[in-house]
């Protein structure tokens, strides 16, 4: 029996089986101009005058600077501008402030203090790569080199040194007043003291690099309406153009981004750091600039998935439930923030994982050392986390001696279980999955287990959200005071009490601005979808209120689709009155088209005129 068959049984209510894509050996839209040599890659296209641009970058984890001279540089054969931190308009980001995320800290060019082996600190654009390279070497920095710090632990020491001066204490700052993520759910110590065994573990995964084929970078070229052209390996096109807008301080109409394939990223290009420079060096200049790291370039300085620590505490009854869970998670995001403080979020909502347990905390930190700052990396924030877990639950069922895989399926959620975040699971699987996993690999597991399903066994008590206790321990700044204990509720002088069914605050989904934007299930093939009225819909001059729903089963973040009144049709004893006459639609505006359709010239609005063709043909 093939794997699509298992689904077929598994989940045969779920949805009808009329897929027209799973399953079946669909080609790629790109396959053919990959296979060919064809597929257009942003180093493909040629620009008449193109200039490159190299970057000088600190040899040191943490420095400041004194001084940088470029004297000699500036003469040397082929160098057309040094681009220092003085000509960036706006010399200070993060990326996730484009969505209100964090503070601005990481300047493109450093002028004060290096805090990573790789930052920046000028640049050089020349008529070829080889001369931007000779005069990067002949620019002069003078460091005073200070101390650094390059794990995530001993960066939250009191005497430890401050790596992001923005983030003095350096952690990121959540919902500022913790220097942490928090997660409290029941009272762990309560279930620690009943329980019958108590498992403990670490868990570290290192930095990786996603070492692209491709390594990152953009051409940018002055456009004839006074806007810029930049052709760029992004896997986040408008990540980039917001950045490279707010960091040049310009509107983003004038910038024109050409995004296209992308010779593999893994999430590695998503920080938006090569387009600005090439940009700015296309202001500075008024010719194309080409800014693309090298090999070494994208080892050192391309940012990593960052490395994480772990440390998980169980509290485990006789027979293997897990009565209670403390969780203590450390994110090394480097020196600045990029997107590891989204990651924190998303593990934490992960937590637990896919098990129901009655207790649960967690404190997890995004700390800042002096490596590389971190970035994505396929399904990063779940990936660290769900590695740590699992590799815990088999430990856990060492020490109880149960089967791992029974194990899983005794602790896994069922439809209807309450989650610590407070929403209730649905659509949950892992019983089946480990069912199957276990047929597949001839793992034996007893009838009992096999039995089991996913649909069955949850809600119920299983539902309801106990009292939780809380703490703050852990406030911005308290650690550069006292050396205080990072696992949760340790520490803690005094703590709170949540009452028991305290739902928090729920987050309402804006409303779809119209009626066609609001999708029918039931046109996508699942079952249960209620069926579309026949009969044709009017709105209602007064909205009608819909039926009220308990407050543990209301769905946190679902669209409210807007209610619609049926006309009622009128009986054969009751007269129909007679209606007026109802006035003629308005036709509908005709589409705009031009008057003339553009020429196809390269004179024509929004084209590079430097632009002389393509590698690819």
């Amino acid at each position: 029996m093939s794997s699509v068959e298992f689904r077929k049984d598994l989940f045969a209510d779920e949805r009808d089986d009329n897929l027209q894509e799973i399953g079946k050996p669909t080609r790629r839209q790109d396959i053919l101009g990959h296979v060919t040599g064809r597929s257009p890659y942003y180093d493909d296209h040629l620009f008449d005058g193109l200039l490159h641009m190299r970057c000088v970058r600190s040899p040191h984890h943490h420095a400041r600077i004194r001084s940088i001279d470029t004297s000699q540089a500036e003469r040397m054969p082929g160098v057309v501008r040094v681009v220092l931190a003085r000509d960036v308009p706006n010399n200070l980001n993060t990326l996730l402030s484009l969505i209100n995320f964090g503070k601005d800290e990481e300047k493109l060019i450093q002028d004060t203090k290096v805090a990573y082996a790789g930052e920046p600190v000028a640049a050089i654009v020349a008529e070829t790569e080889a001369q931007a390279r000779d005069a990067c070497a002949a620019v002069r920095v003078d460091y005073e080199v200070l101390p650094h710090v390059l794990d995530p632990e001993a960066s939250l020491k009191p005497d430890a040194p401050v790596v992001n001066e923005v983030y003095p204490n350096n952690t990121f700052d959540y919902h500022d007043l913790y220097d942490h993520q928090k997660l409290r759910f029941g009272d762990v110590e309560k279930g620690f003291s009943e329980a019958d065994h108590i498992v403990e573990g670490e868990y570290q995964m290192s930095p990786i690099e996603q070492a692209p084929i491709e390594t990152c970078g953009a051409i940018a070229a002055p456009e004839t309406n006074d806007r810029f052209v930049c052709y760029t390996s992004t896997q986040a096109l408008f990540f980039s153009l917001g950045t490279t807008a707010k960091l040049l301080n310009m509107p983003s109409s004038r910038l024109h981004f050409v995004g296209g394939t992308v010779g593999g990223g893994f999430g590695g290009k998503v920080d938006s750091i090569v387009e600005p420079l090439s940009v700015l060096g296309a202001v500075l200049t008024g010719r194309p600039v080409k800014f693309m790291w090298d090999r070494a370039e994208e080892m050192q300085v391309g940012a990593p998935r960052g490395a994480e620590r772990w440390r998980i505490k169980d509290g485990v009854a006789r027979d293997g439930r897990i009565l209670a869970r403390a969780f203590t998670g450390f994110f090394d995001a480097g020196a600045y923030t990029r997107l590891s403080s989204y990651a924190i979020i998303k593990c934490t909502g992960h937590i637990p994982g896919p098990y129901s347990i009655p207790n649960v905390a967690s404190n997890v930190y995004c700390v800042f050392t002096n490596r590389t700052p971190a970035t994505a990396m396929r399904g990063f924030g779940i990936t660290g986390v769900d590695f740590a877990i699992e590799c815990h639950m088999d430990k856990v069922a060492e020490a109880v001696g149960l089967n791992p895989i029974e194990l899983r399926i005794l602790n896994a959620y069922r439809d209807g279980d309450m989650k610590p975040h407070r929403r209730l699971a649905k659509n949950t699987a892992l019983i089946e999955c480990c069912q199957v996993a276990s047929q597949k690999s001839g793992w034996a597991i007893s009838a009992d287990a096999a039995r089991q399903s996913s649909l069955t066994g949850g809600g119920g008590t299983r539902a309801e959200i106990p009292e939780s206790i809380t703490d703050s321990v852990g406030r911005i700044g308290e650690r550069r005071r006292a050396d205080i204990p990072t696992e949760p509720g340790v520490g803690a002088a005094s703590k709170g009490r949540v009452a028991a069914g305290t739902q928090g605050i729920p987050i309402v989904a804006a409303a779809p601005q119209d009626e066609d934007m609001i999708t029918d299930p039931g046109r996508m093939g699942f079952r249960h979808a209620p069926a579309a009225s026949p009969q044709p819909r009017t709105t209602p001059s007064a909205p009608v209120p819909a039926a009220p729903v308990p407050p543990a089963a209301a769905p946190a973040a679902a669209p409210v689709p807007p209610q619609h009144a049926v006309a009622p049709q009128p009986s054969a004893a009751q007269p129909v009155a007679p209606q007026p006459p109802q006035a003629a639609p308005d036709p509908a505006p005709a589409p705009y088209k031009p008057e003339q359709p553009f020429s196809r010239g390269v004179k024509r609005p929004g084209v590079s005129r430097f632009l002389s063709g393509s590698r690819r043909r």
